[in-house]
């Protein structure tokens, strides 16, 4: 008989998901899948409109992510008009794309994972909230809806609107920035310092109590990908694409526009996401990571004073090449006092305020990839236009579809450490989840679809039959 039991409160990740285990005749993990079980079909139904609507349109398909899709379809644009934005215009999308990092990296460490970092693992499931972290730990659970505020204005004070803004266009952006409105980001500014230094502080001195999680929420080889800059250095809105293994080696350095000779798209018939992969290490072998983790494993150096002092730290406590999926969570940390650091860097660089922010020009080219990293990971728009520039083939490559191999490895590892015999527990199944919510997966941007957010468990026999299954959120 199958056993079906309704868990709440609902999971902390963005999308429809569902995981298998299969055990073999010993009652061991013999496989592990994680199913993305929305339809796939945002870039189809692109067709046919035309290119320079595709920022606003893009930046539709997630409201946590809109930024991102926003600024990189606003990229392949330029590739099409054949132009180089205006140094300002550059500069002020940066300055947005910093603010959606702290935004998403606070309300993924903050009020996703904070609720398992502070809590506990094991904590009821009735306190394991956000509701019991603002109970038990509530300067944590301020500081948290605090920082992410300071993003989301940044976002506002450019684009006029927190989410889905039209702001940034092929060619530039379409306002440039005000005197008052600079002043005040420099001012939160100092508010969104306060709180990163604490909380880096305050991660540092838990991590040593989270080794068990260290070592089994991802802890394996894997090649990784991000953008950097022509000096190897961390990159977030423009540069090379690089790849590189476990051992720090580089395995690759390219051109945007020459990711599909990297880069395959492999499909299996159990999910609708995608598995990306490294081509020259094929399939399934090619998996890489991308991501914060990703960033900080490639990248040289960081570029800010404080930042590079916490990677240097950063790489002592987790290896040179760190290959647990659980140091996300610390990985993003670095990255959100990286820009707060950056953002003083470009608002006190004189060419932001620059009233020039639009590159005028018709149609110059009929196809063009553009890059970008959201916080999730490298983003990749890839546009072919007719000759009025009406898009007859779109291929979005989203994060969240990159990390996908290496979010079933992490499940099957956790099952490995925490499953013992056939039943699902509460604890058991909270950390296979949160070895999903380590990589802050989208999956609406990944399958571009919405809906509520449940998460579906099975434990298979080793005769097919199902032995256990439990739901979270959203009922059967």
């Amino acid at each position: 008989m199958v056993k079906k039991v309704l868990i709440d409160p609902v999971t902390r990740i963005e999308g429809h998901a569902k995981i298998t285990l299969h055990l073999n005749d010993d009652g061991r993990v013999a496989e592990a899948r994680f199913h993305v079980t929305e339809f796939r079909g945002f870039e189809k139904f692109c067709e046919g409109r035309s290119f320079r609507e595709m920022p606003a349109i893009t930046s539709r398909i997630c409201g946590i992510c809109p930024v991102s899709h926003l600024l990189c379809s606003a990229k392949t644009g330029d590739g099409l008009l054949a132009v180089t934005p205006p140094p300002a215009a550059v500069l002020l999308r940066r300055i947005m794309n910093l603010g959606q990092i702290i935004q998403s990296h606070a309300l993924s460490f903050f009020h996703l994972s904070g609720p398992d970092l502070m809590l506990g693992f094991g904590a009821p499931p009735t306190q394991r909230s956000i509701f019991g972290l603002i109970e038990k730990r509530p300067e944590f659970a301020r500081d948290g809806i605090r920082l992410r505020k300071f993003g989301q204005q940044v976002i506002e004070r450019l684009g006029g609107k927190r989410i889905h803004t039209a702001w940034a266009t092929p060619g530039g952006v379409t306002d440039p920035l005000s005197e008052e409105n600079r002043q005040a980001i420099l001012t939160d500014l100092e508010t969104a310092d306060a709180i990163i230094t604490r909380t880096l502080t305050a991660y540092k001195e838990m991590l040593p109590r989270l080794q068990a999680e260290v070592n089994a929420f991802g802890q394996f080889p894997s090649l990784f990908l991000s953008l950097v800059t022509p000096e190897g250095n961390w990159e977030h809105h423009h540069g090379m694409v690089r790849v590189g293994d476990a051992t720090g080696q580089v395995l690759a350095t390219f051109h945007e526009r020459e990711y599909a000779r990297y880069l395959g798209e492999a499909v299996e018939p159990w999910s609708y996401l995608k598995f990306p992969y490294f081509k020259e290490a094929g399939y399934p072998q090619g998996a890489y990571r991308v991501g914060p983790l990703a960033r900080l494993n490639l990248c040289r150096r960081i570029g800010t004073p404080r930042a590079d002092a916490e990677l240097i730290e950063f790489r002592q406590r987790c290896g040179a090449v760190a290959t647990s999926s659980f140091h996300y969570h610390y990985a993003r940390l670095v990255e959100i006092l990286a820009a707060v650091e950056w953002l003083k860097v470009h608002l006190d660089d004189p060419r932001t305020m620059d009233r020039r922010v639009q590159a005028e020009a018709d149609l110059n080219a009929n196809e063009a990839v553009g890059v970008s990293e959201a916080p999730r990971g490298t983003l990749f728009h890839h546009y072919t236009v007719d000759d009025h520039g009406l898009l007859t083939r779109v291929n979005l490559l989203i994060a969240t579809g990159q990390n996908n191999l290496p979010m079933q490895w992490t499940i099957r590892q956790i099952a490995d450490h925490f499953l013992r015999g056939p039943e699902l527990t509460d604890e058991m199944l909270n950390r296979m989840e949160a070895g999903i919510r380590a990589f802050d997966p989208c999956l609406s941007c990944s399958t571009h679809a919405f809906g509520a957010m449940p998460l579906h468990v099975q434990l298979v026999g080793s005769d097919g039959k199902v032995i256990a299954e439990r739901y979270r959120g959203g009922g059967e």
